[in-house]
């Protein structure tokens, strides 16, 4: 059952996640070919897959890599890019409620597209489901793919002729895209662009990635100055005067006609109203007079 009350089928969860799956575990080609275009063995890039297995990070190490880059800045900026997948991981497991035994297993599969699909189901079953399906076919067809590119690599020739190293990139920014739905969510993905590739000439490979990553609290203080300041531009508002209200049923002065006026005042509810020019009390309001 989802959150109104309609039924999802098992299948239909099914089906998103091989959806997911299949689009984003075709792309390991790339990553393959690009990986053994900068100059790592076939070893080597199986392995980034099998171990790392998350694209925007093994993107990263080889793009700084083939740029000439130092190996330790371009791990640097790679693990700076798979820090994310921490933050997915603390609420997926409330999500999913794993048992202890299965969750150093399911910790590999926790990634952009598994975490978009979870967070997408509307019970714990449907959550499991769509994370298992996801997680093992991304898995599966990321690492074949990435076999058959290192392998095809040397068919292809210059890779960059192919424009090839630039699928890991685009299909980060398409998952991407969607999720920036706040103005600070945009300012902080426009800040990390300009940073990227204002740095890009000036400072070696991979060290621009890391610099990009101070987008996010830059902006953070940003907003919190805007925020404070706002709120200080706003004037005070008038300062009541009135006195406290009178309780209901209490005792108060006797009407015309000897009754102690108790009803009448059941009926009044007492509340400050103030003149901004004159300050003046306004006194009592009857229910019918509101």
């Amino acid at each position: 059952m989802t959150a109104d009350g309609a039924d999802k089928p098992d299948r239909a969860v099914v089906r998103d996640a091989l959806g997911v799956g299949v689009a984003v575990g075709l792309s390991g080609f790339a990553f393959g070919v690009t990986s053994a275009g900068s100059g790592l063995g076939l070893l080597q890039t199986c392995a980034l897959s099998l171990l790392v297995f998350t694209g925007a990070s093994q993107f990263a190490l080889v793009g700084a890599l083939a740029a000439g880059g130092n190996p330790f800045t371009a791990a640097a900026g790679a693990f700076f890019l798979g820090v994310r997948n921490a933050f997915y991981g603390l609420r997926l497991s409330q999500l999913l409620a794993l048992p202890r035994a299965v969750r150093p297993f399911a910790a590999q599969w926790v990634i952009d597209e598994t975490t978009a699909v979870t967070l997408a189901q509307p019970t714990r079953r449907a959550r499991r489901i769509g994370f298992t399906v996801t997680g093992l076919t991304l898995y599966a067809l990321w690492n074949l793919t990435t076999l058959l590119g290192a392998l095809g690599a040397k068919a292809l020739g210059d890779t960059r002729a192919w424009g090839l190293d630039a699928a890991g990139p685009a299909v980060f920014l398409a998952l991407l895209a969607p999720m920036l739905r706040t103005s600070t969510e945009r300012a902080v993905a426009g800040l990390a662009v300009l940073l990227g590739l204002g740095l890009l000439p000036v400072l070696p490979a991979g060290a621009p990635v890391l610099v990009a990553a101070l987008a996010a609290p830059m902006a953070l203080v940003a907003e919190g100055r805007l925020g404070r300041q706002s709120r200080s531009d706003v004037p005070p508002g008038p300062v009541r005067t009135g006195g406290p209200a009178r309780r209901r049923g209490s005792e108060g002065p006797k009407a015309s006609d000897g009754s102690d006026g108790s009803e009448a005042v059941d009926r009044v509810d007492r509340v400050d109203r103030v003149d901004p020019v004159n300050g003046w009390d306004g006194g009592a309001v009857t229910e019918e007079g509101r």
